[in-house]
């Protein structure tokens, strides 16, 4: 295979189009305990799950230059970190698209995840095809809420979703952040 497309570069990550040679890492993410302690869906798994995936994230890139999942790499080394997404999120239009990271557990605490996500509010903005960019959490996953918080997203609500399998915290519900392109351009000053 040729050189994966890039989309967005920063400081540290590279975010490039996923290829079938990336399943293996996607595999080693999803396989961590740590890194699917809050979402744990009951599916086992496998190398053809992580495949199936990768070919589904693949159909954003030939509807829309702007809706994607994008493999996150390491600019000094190389090394595959995880994934990041912004698409349409469910009930919402086209203008308002959700925010989502994955992160290996050695990625943590680096500020990478907050910066890709910057980076692709940045660009969603930019665009001028965007009024508000959202993302959700279990309410108990701190780490993904200081990451929302840092990227400039408010708290807008708290909420319980029907999730088929029960897992630790989700008594305590769903949070949800986001931010208008007002408070963007207000922010970037």
């Amino acid at each position: 295979m040729g050189e994966p497309d890039v989309f967005l570069t920063t400081d540290r990550l590279v975010l490039r189009r996923f290829t079938l040679d990336d399943a293996d890492d996607l595999l080693a993410l999803d396989s961590d305990p740590l890194v699917r302690r809050y979402v744990e869906d009951g599916e086992p798994v496998t190398r053809d799950a992580a495949i199936e995936m990768i070919e589904w994230w693949l159909g954003y890139h030939e509807r829309s230059d702007l809706f994607g999942f994008w493999a996150a790499i390491e600019r000094s080394t190389g090394q595959f970190l995880g994934w990041f997404h912004f698409r349409p999120g469910d009930g919402h239009g086209d203008d308002e698209p959700e925010l989502g990271y994955r992160l290996v557990s050695s990625a943590w605490g680096r500020g990478l995840a907050t910066e890709g996500s910057i980076a692709l509010i940045d660009h969603g903005f930019s665009t001028e095809r965007v009024r508000r960019v959202l993302a959700e959490t279990m309410a108990v996953n701190l780490g993904s809420r200081r990451v929302m918080e840092k990227a400039g997203m408010r708290l807008v609500r708290t909420f319980h979703a029907e999730w088929p399998v029960r897992i630790p915290g989700d008594e305590e519900g769903d949070v949800e952040y986001a931010i208008t392109l007002d408070e963007w351009r207000t922010a970037r000053g």
